[in-house]
């Protein structure tokens, strides 16, 4: 399967937000919606920081 985690960076650490990621698109300026194979949704705001596809890790920066 090619799903990822997506995490938050804020304030120097990294939080996990959401696992088994395979949605992940953008929405109005400066947010995006994430959806898992679950079906588990989440709204962010914050700004796309780094896309790891062999390791499987979406990686957002928020404030800063």
């Amino acid at each position: 399967m090619c799903e990822a985690s997506a995490y938050i960076y804020h304030e120097g650490q990294e939080e996990l937000l959401l696992e088994d990621v395979d949605v992940v698109r953008p929405e109005e300026e400066g947010k995006y919606f994430l959806q898992n194979v679950f079906g588990e949704q989440k709204i962010i705001s914050a700004r796309l920081k780094e896309i790891s596809l062999l390791n499987h890790r979406i990686v957002f920066q928020q404030g800063e």
